[in-house]
């Protein structure tokens, strides 16, 4: 598919200073397991593009079946960009996430490429189309406040005093995510508002790219089917033994990435904690409640056109249409 240079108007922001068109994104995102991986691929092979990893986990080295990355082969057939580029035990957030995607989409973009932004972390994707909320800096004392509360207490205590205070970032943030809950508890503290107010009131406004936005969804029964097929396949494919390395590697179990879903739970398996039936069990568990809040963030998104992944017949043509323009 050739690019036009001059784009018309479509979710975009002002051009840059040399009067060039804004970069062209194709952003496919979605729940987890709901096949978006797929969808991106073919889409890619299609169009002639590359593909962004916009996925809080693929991110990491050594961490390739817990966190479903694509399979070599698949990376082989088109290439994919921000996975793989830290260790585990290495920082990694939105920031650096917009950071590096920029660097990949200027390339690519002066390269003629196609541009597919592929991943359910909402705020990575929210944060690259339309820039990041600084907020008000750090306090350094209440910071220090909240990490005492969190070692004495844990982070249960202060997602339950989150919740008190700001109900709607708490509904967006993982229970266990220390870091966003002590966030979002400095920023109502200094603000006397939400968070997530506050986002939409910045509204992102610094947008640099022109994109279209393909939700994929399913309906939960079957959604919930293929997280549950998707558990057995990873355990089959060798879950157990990629957390054993992990761990031989000196990666703590301590460490943030150790601590999600799928690495948390075959941790205490190996422990001796839970039966393997049990750490199955509760990884299906924690992944269904990961596909909804992905989608409680998603459904907060007016500019995103849903589709079940078997029409894609219409996603193809929703595509041709934005690139054609």
């Amino acid at each position: 598919m050739s690019r036009n240079p001059k784009p018309e108007t479509r979710n975009s922001g002002p051009e840059t200073r040399d009067s060039k068109p804004n970069p062209r994104l194709i952003v496919i995102c979605g729940p987890t397991g709901v096949g978006k991986t797929e969808m991106a691929i073919r889409l890619a092979t299609m169009y002639g593009g590359e593909i962004i990893s916009a996925d809080s986990m693929q991110v990491y080295r050594y961490m390739d079946i817990g966190t479903a990355k694509p399979a070599a082969e698949e990376r082989l057939s088109v290439k994919h960009h921000l996975i793989d580029v830290v260790n585990p035990d290495e920082e990694f957030n939105a920031s650096l996430f917009v950071r590096d995607a920029g660097k990949v989409i200027d390339k690519l973009d002066k390269d003629g490429k196609n541009i597919f932004v592929v991943g359910g972390t909402g705020l990575y994707i929210k944060a690259l189309l339309g820039g990041l909320f600084e907020g008000p800096g750090a306090d350094r004392n209440l910071r220090k406040l909240y990490k005492n509360d969190l070692k004495k207490f844990g982070s249960a205590y202060l997602y339950k005093k989150l919740k008190n205070l700001d109900k709607i970032a708490a509904g967006r943030i993982h229970p266990n995510d220390a870091v966003r809950i002590i966030r979002a508890l400095e920023v109502f503290e200094h603000t006397g508002e939400s968070i997530v107010k506050k986002h939409e009131e910045h509204h992102f406004r610094c947008r640099a790219y022109d994109y279209i936005k393909i939700g994929l969804i399913l309906d939960r029964e079957t959604l919930y089917e293929r997280i549950d097929m998707r558990t057995e396949k990873m355990i089959s494919d060798g879950l157990i033994e990629e957390v054993g390395e992990l761990l031989k590697s000196g990666f703590d179990e301590s460490l943030k990435p150790m601590q999600s879903m799928c690495y948390k739970h075959i941790n205490n398996y190996i422990k001796g904690v839970y039966s393997i039936s049990e750490a199955k069990r509760l990884i299906d568990r924690d992944t269904k409640r990961y596909a909804k809040r992905q989608m409680t963030w998603f459904n907060q998104e007016n500019d995103i056109k849903w589709h079940y992944p078997q029409s894609e017949g219409d996603i193809k043509d929703e595509v041709k249409r934005f690139l054609d323009v």
